[in-house]
């Protein structure tokens, strides 16, 4: 049950959050005096509208967005009233066309602080001194922590009813333990004991270690078991030695923050993401293959793309599992990632339009130079074939998208 209602939650968050960005663009262009004749949330059929002044708002029949139209977003709008020219879009000023079409990013950019600044204060932001990568957990302290069991296979649903104990466990060893040694060889930090460990043949072993401060010696008696390699979570599976443990690491994954604190550590957060975001940008060709096989019956990696439907799948799998960061920080980087997408100087998006804009004054400006007549604007209709491409492929992917998320979703164990 609350998985379902997380998946709802979160689907109903990501639709209000396209509702104000549409609202973002409107707001910008009746306060420029620009003419805005139409606001709706979702597409298809109309569920019900109503007039307020010279726009009509309402609601339709699909829920995957949203729109608003502005009278003369083009030259080759024909759909103007005589009286309306003077306010198309087209005739104002680059900055008030710039801000209004950017005003959506904007948005998103804005809930994304705000979310961000309520994570940092009530849940937490992910804390950067925390050892998440496989090179800074193989350089902690050789400080363990006990597993319930051994699992023998790696498996998301943790340990097997078939597993045995712990060796560690069994050897008599706690969590908080330092490891001082195994056999003959000196252990400096955990990743030179997993290195040892697995090195070893199947039997017992002496391990040292100091618990409070007092030195004491143990036998655990290793069995094998199958690991990837440590520097390398997503590698090849062999079977190797294996006592049960893991680092215990002692710094806290999540740190929250007062008010004031969590404004400028909102901000950082946020750039990490924003990084992240054109990363990720940059990755997705690579990341359709992978894709595709996650459809036929392949392994999904966790790092390809997801659409709003496996969005709302992790964000109702947070919810059922108790841990609403994850929820947030999904939200959050959606937000930042529609938001930058949003502003690629790509038709049909926004940016697109902001980029034929500039493109019109510089070449306005560079013919003023070269003592030319001005060619005047953009002739819209001359782009629509590389903007129907932008539309197939982006449709494609999007369908690829959603269709891995259904048939091999990614889950929060696989993150």
């Amino acid at each position: 049950m609350l998985y379902w209602l997380g998946t709802a939650a979160f689907a109903l968050a990501i639709l209000i959050s396209v509702s104000l960005h549409e609202l973002g663009h409107m707001i910008t262009a009746k306060r420029f005096g620009m003419k805005v004749t139409q606001y709706f949330v979702g597409f298809g059929p109309t569920i019900f509208s109503f007039h307020r002044g010279e726009t009509e708002y309402g609601l339709k029949a699909i829920p995957l967005g949203g729109f608003c139209k502005i009278v003369g977003m083009t030259p080759q709008d024909d759909d103007i009233l005589p009286e309306d020219q003077p306010r198309a879009m087209w005739r104002f000023p680059l900055w008030q066309r710039t801000v209004v079409m950017s005003a959506g990013s904007i948005t998103h950019f804005i809930l994304a602080i705000v979310a961000t600044w309520f994570m940092a204060i009530f849940v937490g932001l992910p804390n950067p001194a925390y050892p998440d990568t496989a090179a800074e957990q193989r350089a902690q302290p050789a400080r363990i922590t006990i597993g319930e069991c051994a699992q023998i296979v790696i498996s998301e649903a943790g340990c097997a009813a078939s597993d045995p104990k712990a060796p560690a466990a069994v050897a008599g060893l706690q969590r908080g333990d330092v490891i001082t040694s195994v056999g003959t060889t000196a252990i400096q930090n955990y990743g030179q004991l997993t290195d040892v460990i697995r090195s070893l043949p199947k039997g017992s072993v002496p391990v040292g270690y100091t618990r409070d401060g007092t030195a004491a010696t143990t036998s655990v008696d290793l069995i094998l078991g199958q690991r990837a390699p440590i520097d390398d979570p997503d590698g090849k599976v062999t079977e190797v030695a294996v006592a049960g443990i893991g680092p215990d690491i002692t710094v806290p994954g999540l740190v929250t923050y007062n008010a004031g604190e969590a404004v400028p550590k909102s901000f950082e957060y946020g750039w990490t993401l924003v990084k992240a975001s054109f990363a990720a940008l940059g990755r997705i060709p690579e990341k359709i293959p992978a894709l595709w096989h996650s459809i036929t019956g392949d392994e999904r990696d966790p790092d390809t793309p997801i659409s709003v439907v496996g969005a709302s799948r992790l964000g109702g799998e947070a919810i059922e599992r108790g841990v609403p960061e994850v929820f947030l920080g999904v939200f959050i980087s959606l937000n930042v990632f529609i938001g930058l997408f949003n502003l690629l100087p790509l038709l049909p998006v926004d940016g697109g339009h902001i980029a034929i804009a500039w493109f019109e004054r510089f070449r306005s400006w560079l013919y003023a130079r070269l003592k030319k007549p001005d060619p005047g604007r953009v002739d819209y209709y001359k782009l629509m074939p590389l903007t129907y491409a932008v539309i197939l492929i982006g449709g494609a992917f999007t369908l690829l998208t959603i269709t891995a998320d259904v048939v091999n979703p990614i889950s929060i164990f696989s993150r």
